[in-house]
C-alpha cells in the first residue's frame, strides 16, 4: 500500500499500538513514504475498502458488474447444505485445516477471512503457510478485509462465492489475527460468529460452530467453554448450528456438560462429541507450529482437541453427504 522502502527514506509512521504495549497488532506501520512517487490506481474495480479513510483502496469485488462472476450471484439459489465451519479466533484456522487435509487430502478446502481482526490477509503468516503447503486452496476476504483471492462486500456473498466460484467442499470462516476483547459480556469481536451462523442457515448451508474451550487459560471467564462461546450460542445466534465438543478427561468433560446444560445450549443446537486426539499428528505431518494466546498444544490441550474434533466431524459429514 505504501510502496517500496529503503534505508534513508523519510516516512510517516503510526506508532500507536506499540505505545499501548499491545501484543496483537503491536507494530509500527508506515503509512506514507515521502520518497516514493505517486502511483495511479490500476485495474478494474469500483468498490472501496477502508472507505472514507486516507488509506481507502479500490477492489474488484466478485459480485460487482465488472466482475466475471457477476452472473453467479444473480443466478444463485441455495447453498444446498455446503459445509461452513465458523470459528472465533484466527488460531483456530490452521489446526482445523490440517486435520481435514490429514484425513482427506482431496478435499477442496477454502477460507473466508472476516474484517473483525486484521484487515489485510497478507498480515497472516498462517494463511501464507497454509497456502504454500496446499492445505487451503483459495481465500475470500469480506467487508473491509482485503487481499484474498476473491473479494466480497459481505458474508452473504462470501458464502455464495465459496460455493459457486470456488466449488468448496468445506469452508472455514474466522477473523484475521487480532481478536478484540473487553472483559464484558458482548464486548468482543468474535461475537460475529452468531450472525455468521444465521447467514449460513438463511442461505441454506450447514453451519458448524467451533466452541472456544480451554483449561490452560488463567482467566475464569474462559475456563471450560469460554463466555464468548456461551454468549454466542445461547443468545446471539437465532438459528441452530452443529456444535462439536471434544471427548476429553471425564472431570473436564463434566464441566463442559454442566456449562452446556446451565445455558440451554443443548436445547438450541445440535451437539456432537467427537475424538480429536489426532490433531497432534495432523499438525506434525504438515509441520505447522500453532499457538493460541502464546500457548501450544501441551499448554492448552483441550483447545486443540476441540479443533481436531471439529475437523474430524466435518470430514465425516462430507463423506456421509457424498454417499447419499
Amino acid at each position: 500500500m505504501t510502496g517500496k522502502i529503503k534505508v534513508g527514506d523519510i516516512v510517516i509512521v503510526n506508532t500507536t499500538a506499540v505505545e499501548l504495549s499491545l501484543g496483537t497488532g503491536g507494530y509500527h506501520y508506515v503509512i506514507y513514504n515521502y520518497c516514493n512517487e505517486s502511483k495511479k490506481a490500476e485495474g478494474k474495480g469500483h468498490i472501496m475498502k477502508l472507505r472514507y479513510t486516507p488509506l481507502q483502496i479500490k477492489c474488484l469485488t466478485s459480485e460487482e458488474e465488472d466482475s466475471p462472476y457477476h452472473e453467479e450471484f444473480l443466478n444463485f439459489k441455495n447453498l444446498e447444505g455446503s459445509i461452513f465451519i465458523v470459528g472465533t479466533l484466527h488460531s483456530m484456522l490452521a489446526p482445523i485445516a490440517c486435520m481435514i487435509k490429514w484425513l482427506d487430502p482431496t478435499i477442496n478446502l477454502n477460507y473466508i477471512m472476516t474484517d473483525a481482526g486484521a484487515l489485510p490477509i497478507s498480515f497472516s503468516r498462517t494463511v501464507e503457510e497454509l497456502k504454500e503447503k496446499r492445505i487451503i486452496n483459495k481465500t475470500i476476504t469480506i467487508g473491509h478485509a482485503f487481499g484474498g483471492d476473491l473479494e466480497c462486500t459481505n458474508i452473504y456473498n462470501g458464502l455464495i462465492a465459496a460455493k459457486e466460484i470456488l466449488n468448496s467442499d468445506v469452508t472455514i470462516i474466522t477473523m484475521g489475527p487480532g481478536i478484540v476483547g473487553t472483559g464484558t459480556k458482548y464486548g468482543f469481536s468474535g461475537i460475529e460468529q452468531g450472525s455468521i451462523i444465521d447467514s449460513i442457515n438463511t442461505l441454506g448451508g450447514l453451519p458448524m460452530a467451533v466452541p472456544r474451550i480451554s483449561f490452560g487459560d488463567k482467566r475464569k471467564r474462559h475456563r471450560g467453554i469460554s463466555h464468548h462461546t456461551i454468549t454466542v450460542l445461547s443468545e446471539v445466534c437465532k438459528t441452530s448450528a452443529n456444535v462439536i465438543f471434544p471427548i476429553i478427561e471425564e472431570d473436564k468433560l463434566n464441566i463442559l456438560k454442566r456449562q452446556i446444560t446451565e445455558n440451554n445450549i443443548n436445547k438450541k443446537h445440535n451437539l456432537t462429541y467427537e475424538k480429536g486426539e489426532n490433531i497432534e499428528k495432523a499438525l506434525k505431518t504438515y509441520n505447522m507450529k500453532v499457538t493460541t494466546m502464546g500457548r501450544g498444544f501441551h499448554d492448552d490441550k483441550e483447545y486443540f482437541l476441540t479443533l481436531g474434533a471439529v475437523g474430524q466431524k466435518a470430514v465425516q459429514i462430507l463423506n456421509e453427504g457424498n454417499e447419499r
